[in-house]
This record gives structure tokens, sequence and C-alpha cells, in this order.
């Protein structure tokens, strides 16, 4: 009688490392920290809405009172769903990577070339003021400090150890 190979007809599993290794734990933590920033940015702009109102007042001379007021709640209701979407992808970033997809190490690094982008394109803006490029530097920076720690090299070796992806 043919008896099989134990576990042949099986494809071993490789387990994925039991805790995530300092750097992607620090990572995590400043994907936390942006999230946080973001929210914090989210009610700056809710407090500070009349500086929209009269951003658009000063850059559209000809627009007339109810044009004023369609295009001030747009944009803010544009800030704040955006903002919102940021802190999403904040937290879903930093649950992806702490459980150790590589593909969320890979989007976390294309985010925040979007961010360097939209920082360098915020910054050649004349509209901008100065809390809004200081808070974008400081967006900005959280997410190099996650950037750092998920490329170094005991990160590297968690996602590619085996991690569920």
């Amino acid at each position: 009688m043919y008896q099989p190979y134990p576990g042949g007809s099986q494809v071993p599993e490789t387990a994925p490392p039991a805790t995530a290794p300092t750097s992607v734990t620090r990572a995590v933590q400043a994907m936390y920290v942006g999230a946080a920033a973001s929210l914090i940015g989210i009610i700056i702009t809710v407090l500070d809405r009349h500086a929209i109102r009269t951003a658009l007042a000063n850059n559209n001379h000809k627009l007339t009172a109810s044009q004023l007021n369609t295009d001030y709640h747009a944009a803010l209701g544009v800030a704040i769903v955006g903002g919102l979407i940021g802190v999403g992808l904040w937290i879903w970033m930093a649950f992806m990577c702490k459980a150790g997809r590589s593909w969320a190490r890979i989007v976390s690094t294309v985010f925040f070339g979007i961010e360097t982008l939209e920082l360098a394109v915020g910054s050649a803006r004349t509209g901008s003021g100065g809390a809004v490029r200081i808070y974008g530097i400081v967006i900005w920076l959280i997410g190099l400090v996650a950037v750092i720690f998920l490329w170094q090299r005991p990160s590297t070796q968690f996602f590619k150890g085996g991690a569920p992806q």
C-alpha cells in the first residue's frame, strides 16, 4: 500500500516573525503621529475657516457674494474631506506595515513622494500662508521619519521574512 510522504501535498508556509523590529515599530509610531497631526490640521482649518473666505475674496475680486459663499463651502469641504482621507491613509499604512505587508512599505514611500511634490508646488505658490507652509513641512518631516525607518535593514528583513502578502 502506498503512503504519501507526510506533508508532501502541502506547501510549507513561512511564518511571519513574531514581532516587528524596532525600526518598523518606530515607523508605525511615526505614522500614528502623522495621523494625529493631520487630524489637528483639520481642526485648525475649521477653526481658521474665515481665512479661506478672505483668501478667496482677495484672489477673486469679481465673485458675487453667492459665488464667494459657494466657493468657500466647497473649499472648506474639500479641505475637511482631504484631511480625513489623509488621516485614514496614515492609519491604514501603519496597520499594514505593522502586519508585515511589503506592498505597504512601497505605497507609503509613494505617498511620501506625492507629499514631497505637494510641498514643493505649495511652496512655489504665493497664496500659501506661513502657517500652512510650516504645517506642510511638519507633515513632510513625519513622513520622512517613517520612510527612513521603513527602509532600514531590519525592516527590509521583516518585510522579506515571509510575512503574509
